[in-house]
């Protein structure tokens, strides 16, 4: 469980930065039907044994809220594009997307908090292109949107929000694939993030 506790002072420290800046206040926490106030996503016991589902829907909670902290400041087209990209990436981390899978992924993209930064159709125009580049060839497809998640490398806070993202996405039902984790380790590659940054 080592591993929760680094993703668990990681997310304390980010929270904590992005509140020294005066962005504590923005909204974070809210809406997200955790009921956990901002700082605790990871309540007690998540080192329970055999809690490693608690702890992971726990981790998303915790990364969902640092992202939420950081909303005034991720607003770059960078961003949004690389975030899209990643999110398709975790769609087709099995190497198909059926229909329902894609709309389930374009449905979390346009209710998530950080998101609304961006107009709608921007958005699913972005995600689809990618889904649809990722299911006509998936190792072509990987290798385009690995390049465009690799954009926003030059900003470290939008690299990790870019994954984060694609956390969030993935964990969204409470459970993060093998295939899932996987991609999300290739994109850290990509951006130059240490993958045990995120328990990965």
């Amino acid at each position: 469980m080592a591993m929760w506790d680094r993703i668990k002072d990681q997310a304390k420290g980010l929270q904590q930065q992005a509140q020294s800046r005066g962005l504590g206040g923005t909204g974070q926490g809210q809406g997200q039907g955790h009921g956990h106030a901002p700082g605790q996503a990871y309540g007690q016991g998540h080192g329970r044994p055999g809690a490693s589902g608690g702890s992971k829907a726990q981790l998303v909670s915790a990364l969902k809220s640092q992202l939420t902290s950081l909303k005034t400041e991720l607003k770059s087209g960078a961003y949004r594009d690389a975030s899209m990209a990643m999110c398709a990436l975790v769609a087709a981390a099995d190497g198909t997307v059926d229909p329902a899978e894609r709309q389930h992924v374009e449905s979390l993209i346009l209710n998530n908090d950080v998101l609304q930064n961006f107009p709608a159709d921007q958005l699913r125009q972005r995600f689809n292109k990618h889904v649809d580049q990722l299911s006509f060839n998936f190792q072509q497809g990987k290798a385009a949107v690995l390049q465009e998640i690799a954009k926003a490398a030059k900003k470290p806070q939008e690299a990790r929000a870019v994954v984060q993202t694609g956390f969030v996405v993935a964990g969204a039902d409470g459970y993060i694939a093998p295939a899932e984790e996987q991609v999300l380790r290739e994109a850290c590659g990509v951006l130059g993030l240490p993958t045990q940054e995120f328990g990965l």
